[in-house]
């Protein structure tokens, strides 16, 4: 027996969804993603994130944003736009109004909170379409089920350099917004599951 075929978003159809719904969707060739809720770990470290990047730039001079997981983006290569779990600029935010809604099309960093289900995804074919965006130049993937920071840095010849930190003590500078921070804050009240457990539930042999 047949499956039924999905049905076929035009763009008009998905910014009316988008524009009546209080669910966040995604768009892409035709087809309509729901983004799905996050697990308390993951809006422990959003939050954590927000707080600390926050009270560094309100102290800085001139405009320095950051914005959470609700603020369209515009992704060229990806249209019409996504929602990173956070995204932050030094300078005026620009936006194009797009399907009736705006986009920030001049983030400098993007912080993406990973997931069994997205991490592949969030540092693969993800990564390469926001390299679209011409201001985008620093990526972190911070991981929920224990403390790794994955910092991925636009050098000057356009290559990316990548680098790691994974212990509490330690801290990571944020190269693209000039602010440093505490591994130990991002993960303030996270619990992480045992050493021997995945971060799906499944024991390791």
């Amino acid at each position: 027996m047949s499956s039924q075929p999905k049905k076929s978003y035009t763009l008009e159809e998905y910014f009316e969804l988008e524009r009546n719904s209080e669910v966040k969707y995604e768009y892409w060739d035709g087809q309509i993603f729901a983004v799905s809720g996050a697990s308390p770990e993951h809006n422990e470290i959003s939050v954590n994130l927000i707080t600390e990047i926050g009270l560094q730039l309100r102290v800085k001079v001139g405009s320095h944003k950051i914005f959470a997981s609700t603020q369209r983006v515009k992704v060229p290569i990806w249209p019409p736009y996504r929602y990173p779990d956070l995204v932050a600029l030094c300078g005026k935010p620009e936006y194009q109004e797009i399907g009736g809604v705006k986009a920030l099309l001049n983030p400098s960093l993007i912080i993406e909170i990973l997931s069994p289900s997205t991490e592949a995804f969030d540092r693969g074919d993800k990564f390469s379409y926001y390299k679209s965006i011409p201001t985008f130049c620093e990526y972190i993937l911070v991981a929920q089920h224990r403390p790794h920071i994955t910092q991925i840095i636009k050098q000057s010849d356009n290559k990316w350099l990548l680098s790691e930190v994974n212990e509490l003590t330690e801290s990571i500078y944020l190269t693209s917004i000039d602010c440093s921070l505490k591994l130990s804050d991002i993960y303030l009240g996270v619990e992480f599951p045992p050493a021997n457990q995945n971060p799906v539930g499944g024991l390791i042999d």
